[in-house]
């Protein structure tokens, strides 16, 4: 690896009420994405069978990744290089750490974004949510039959290079993203606001401010009570009932009679599952048998409440692209078109360390550690509240879904709850809004994934591989836009041949071991390179390898729920 430059750390910007608009940065880009596929897919989901009593898992994720995004950022801010590049700067090497994260960013490769985002789109086409199974044809394009199972894959491949165009123009890949995101927030949150505040109750939004503080709640089947007192009737029991699950105006609307009939895309209504607190039953001395056939999709909803895997590693990368820290001596990656002024160095450049620029640094970490905090925290939590307030109010209890059709489900309980208040033209109107949220969540969320899994592999190529390094350093776009080509054709790949819900699956469960893994890495990057002066705290690394332990324990879980699976149904 070759070896670092050096200048002078710039001075970091002061916040102030004139200028807070100037100071919006990554956080903003990041947030953008955590209002995602996890959210709208996962999160729904879950609360329809368990209400909001397993979001504390949410928290937890949330409150790690926030911390690890800052790390990852302390890195840059101190050479300008991302976080990848530092982790191959680390012995044993490049050679070695290249294929092992190519390997655990392999979910991040999976178009199931694009994929999810064409059945809400296909819907308001259709005026219902499309049926998979249906042989009818819905009309013939040159020749060829299109069934509404072919419309979703044809959707699907639109969705997702319609996403990419974004990378290809407009200067900086990092400034055109930015623009979509925060058109993205502004729209999805006030759309999904106005139909919380209007048409749900307090009780629901109480449900789910709750739910991300219960910690230690479970899944559970059956509680054995070898004593048999009566102090078993008196357990702290959840039974996930909730504020608006039996509403009979939600269980109509999902149930198929709303405006857009959701019925054929949805299994019966199941029992609501049941929830317990696994720190009171330990009190008690009781056992409890856990409910393994929702951990799957929990543990889904763990790896992308926030973003999830190695989709976090990005931040730094663009922490370098604002032109924090070091990251002004540094550069950005262009867009093909438009950019052809912007150049990246191969190495990044350091600053010497005295208690002056060591002062200057840890004003450089707060002003991430506030942009995170400011803007990507909370995105992550209104991200998945939004959406899971809906399903909470919307859909019966133990309602059990595909992941992909959990917006139309919802847009059809909102549909049918509107209607009976405000009239049938409205509760239409508002079945079409939902879903448009429903695609406005995920079809842009398609665009920033994939910049991030390509950006992440340009940047530590452009800086490992001696062939790489050899190029001009405004030849940075066309190394970009030829990973780009190579993204779209796997991609689209997968879109052919593999089911959306599989796709979701499989990525997240190993979102979940890259991310864990990736916690211990970091800690290992920023201990060994970094000066001792800007290096973390014991604290914050204690921190870290707890969050490590908490990712790889949900993947674990996750791995053992999948080999049960398939062990029962052989």
């Amino acid at each position: 690896m070759p070896a670092w430059s050096r200048a002078e750390l710039p001075e970091p910007p002061t916040f102030t009420w004139r200028n807070w608009l100037a100071l919006i940065g990554p956080g903003l880009m990041m947030g953008g994405a955590a209002v995602g596929g996890g959210e709208w897919l996962t999160g729904p989901l879950v609360t329809a069978r368990y209400g909001a009593g397993l979001f504390w898992l949410a928290t937890l994720s949330i409150l790690a990744q926030v911390l690890y995004n800052v790390e990852i950022s302390r890195y840059t801010l101190y050479c300008g290089e991302p976080i990848f590049t530092g982790k191959c700067r680390t012995p044993p090497g490049p050679w070695i750490w290249l294929p092992l994260y190519l390997l655990l960013d392999l979910g991040a490769f999976f178009p199931y974004l694009a994929a999810s985002a064409a059945t809400p789109l296909a819907a308001v086409l259709l005026g219902h949510l499309p049926q998979t199974q249906s042989p009818e044809v819905l009309f013939t394009l040159l020749g060829v039959p299109v069934t509404q199972a072919v419309l979703l894959r044809a959707l699907g491949y639109v969705i997702f290079l319609g996403a990419m165009v974004p990378l290809i123009f407009g200067g900086k890949v990092y400034s055109s993203l930015k623009a979509v995101m925060t058109f993205k927030v502004v729209t999805v949150l006030f759309l999904l606001g106005i139909i919380a505040v209007c048409y749900t109750r307090a009780g629901t939004w109480w449900e789910i401010t709750a739910g991300f503080f219960k910690f230690g709640n479970v899944p559970v089947q059956v509680v054995d009570d070898p004593g048999g007192d009566a102090a078993g009737a008196v357990e702290q029991e959840i039974a996930a009932g909730g504020a608006g699950g039996a509403s009979s105006v939600g269980g109509r609307g999902a149930a198929g009679n709303g405006p857009g009939p959701a019925g054929h895309a949805a299994q019966p209504a199941l029992k609501p599952g049941r929830l317990k607190n696994i720190f009171v039953a330990l009190f008690e001395g009781r056992r409890l048998q856990f409910d393994l056939s929702q951990l799957g999709i929990i543990g889904a909803m763990v790896a992308i409440s926030g973003l999830g895997g190695l989709s976090n590693t990005p931040v730094s990368n663009y922490t370098r692209d604002q032109g924090w820290g070091m990251g002004r001596h540094v550069g950005a990656i262009p867009s093909v078109v438009g950019g052809h002024k912007i150049t990246l160095s191969h190495v990044g450049c350091v600053f010497r360390v005295t208690a002056e620029t060591a002062e200057r640094f840890r004003r450089w970490y707060r002003h991430v550690l506030r942009d995170q905090l400011v803007l990507f925290m909370p995105a992550c939590f209104i991200g998945l509240a939004l959406p899971s307030i809906l399903s909470i109010e919307f859909l019966p209890r133990g309602t059990h879904a595909e992941s992909w059709t959990a917006a139309g489900m919802t847009a059809d309980g909102v549909a049918a709850r509107v209607a009976e208040v405000s009239g049938p033209a409205l509760g239409r109107a508002f079945w079409v809004l939902v879903l448009f949220c429903g695609f406005l969540t995920l079809a842009p969320t398609t665009c920033s994934s994939a910049d991030g899994t390509i950006r992440r592999w340009v940047d530590v190529l452009w800086t490992c591989l001696p062939p790489l390094r050899k190029l001009d350093p405004k030849h940075i776009g066309r190394v970009y836009f030829t990973c780009l080509c190579a993204y779209i054709c796997l991609g689209l790949v997968m879109l052919t041949f593999v089911h959306p819900g599989e796709l979701l699956k499989h990525a997240t469960t190993v979102f979940n071991y890259a991310l864990g893994f990736s916690f211990i890495h970091v800690v290992y990057v920023n201990t060994l390179l970094l000066p001792r002066a800007v290096r973390p705290s014991l604290v914050t690394r204690g921190a870290m390898l707890l969050g490590a332990l908490f990712f790889l324990a949900v993947a674990a879980i996750q791995t053992y729920v999948a080999i049960w699976e398939r062990t029962a149904a052989a």
